[in-house]
């Protein structure tokens, strides 16, 4: 990879506000992890290398968030995708935006808002996803058209009444991290 993406990758990763211990430590292990030189990006599914790069976005309109009942994680999660080989993160979101919304990307902040460090469930069991967490600006009136092959359904939720169960666990501290909008 190339040196200048993976500075980029870090500097994405230095830029996120600070939540909690448990976010610094994230921040920590994420930034060690680049600087070893390890491979960022997943290279073969589901689980090559066993440790890789994650965009996720958060659409949001005010305090309602658009989550996504997604088949092979049976959970309700933001959307977002695997950071695809030599692809900037912001680009994932910008491309993943596209193909599982249909809607083009405006985000609210320019780094990513919050980071993740989960291992893996459902189908996928085992990994590890480092998953960047950035917040797009969306419409809960305009109609969206969600890729059935990978979702279920698509829903909006206000951010108070996020479901608590099937959900992607580390949701409930984004949104209370996260400013209003």
């Amino acid at each position: 990879m190339q040196t200048e993406l993976r500075d980029q990758i870090r500097q994405e990763i230095t830029a996120i506000p600070v939540g909690d211990t448990k976010e610094q430590a994230a921040i920590t292990d994420a930034l060690a992890w680049i600087d070893s030189g390890a491979e960022l990006f997943r290279l073969q599914k589901p689980a090559t290398p066993p440790k890789h790069l994650v965009s996720y976005f958060l659409l949001m309109d005010g305090d309602y968030v658009l989550l996504v009942d997604h088949k092979l994680a049976g959970l309700w999660l933001p959307s977002g995708g695997h950071v695809e080989l030599n692809e900037h993160p912001r680009t994932t979101v910008e491309r993943e935006i596209l193909e599982e919304l249909g809607i083009p990307a405006k985000f609210a902040f320019e780094a990513p808002q919050f980071l993740t460090i989960t291992e893996t469930v459902g189908q996928t069991a085992g990994h590890w996803d480092v998953s960047l967490w950035y917040v797009v600006l969306g419409d809960r009136y305009q109609p969206i058209s969600f890729d059935e092959t990978e979702f279920n359904t698509v829903q909006w939720f206000h951010r108070d009444d996020v479901p608590k169960d099937r959900v992607e666990p580390e949701l409930a501290r984004f949104l209370a991290k996260l400013p209003r909008l």
